[in-house]
C-alpha cells in the first residue's frame, strides 16, 4: 500500500511565505486523500499494488481502463506532492549551485531568466495544475500540466522541481493572488534537494520524486 509521507519539517517552518494552516490542510487532507483513493483504486489489482508509483505513471496505458482515471488523478497527486514537500525548506531560496546552476544557465541563460520564465508559465496556466522543471534528453526544460498530471505521464521528462498552483496550495493566505504566492515561494525553494533530483534524473531508470 502507498503511504502518506511525513513532512520533512514542522508545519510552520515555511512561514511567513506559506502558512501553517495551509500546510496542515494541504498535506493532512488533500495529499492524504490522494493516497487513500489511490490505494482504493488498486485494491482489486494486486499485480499493481507493489509496482513503483513512477512506473505506473510512466506507462498509464498499461493501467486497466476501469481504474486508469483514478490512478492518473490520485497517483499523480501522490507523486506530485511527495516531490513538492521535499523541494521546500526553511531559509531556502537564493540561487542554486554546481551542476544544477550550470544546467539552468545552459538551458535558459542567467538564473533570473529561468526564474522569470518559470513564473510566467505558472501564471499563464489556466485553472489548476503544476509548473515543472524537467530533465529530458540531456537538458532542462519548463513544462506545465493540468490537474494532477505530471511530465512522467506524457514523456516530457523527469520532474526535478514542481510548483503546485492549485488554489488549495495558497488560497487561505493569498486568496486569488497567484502571482504573490509564486513570488513568495521562491524564498523556500530547497535547491540542494533539486540538485539531488537532477543527479537522480541523470541516472537511467531513476525517478527523483519518491526517493
Amino acid at each position: 500500500m502507498h503511504q502518506l509521507p511525513q513532512l520533512p519539517y514542522e508545519l510552520d517552518v515555511l512561514e511567513p511565505y506559506i502558512d501553517a494552516k495551509t500546510m496542515e490542510i494541504h498535506h493532512g487532507k488533500h495529499h492524504a486523500a490522494y493516497v487513500d483513493k489511490l490505494n482504493s483504486a488498486l485494491q482489486k489489482h494486486a499485480e499493481l499494488q507493489a509496482k513503483p508509483l513512477a512506473e505506473l505513471l510512466t506507462a498509464m496505458e498499461d493501467v486497466p481502463e476501469d481504474i486508469r482515471t483514478a490512478v492518473r488523478n490520485n497517483g499523480g497527486g501522490h507523486f506530485n506532492h511527495s516531490l513538492f514537500w521535499r523541494v521546500m525548506k526553511k531559509a531556502g531560496g537564493g540561487e542554486p549551485r554546481g551542476e544544477l546552476l550550470e544546467a539552468i544557465r545552459s538551458a535558459f541563460g542567467p538564473f533570473s531568466e529561468f526564474k522569470s520564465r518559470f513564473s510566467r508559465a505558472g501564471l499563464e496556466l489556466f485553472g489548476s495544475g503544476w509548473t515543472w522543471l524537467c530533465w529530458r534528453d540531456g537538458e532542462l526544460g519548463i513544462q506545465t500540466t493540468p490537474n494532477q498530471d505530471n511530465p512522467l505521464m506524457n514523456g516530457a521528462g523527469e520532474p526535478i522541481l514542481g510548483l503546485d498552483v492549485w488554489e488549495h496550495a495558497y488560497y487561505l493566505q493569498y486568496q486569488n493572488r497567484r502571482a504573490e504566492y509564486m513570488e513568495a515561494w521562491w524564498n523556500v525553494v530547497n535547491w540542494a534537494e533539486v540538485g539531488d533530483n537532477l543527479a537522480a534524473a541523470k541516472k537511467a531508470g531513476a525517478h527523483p520524486g519518491l526517493h
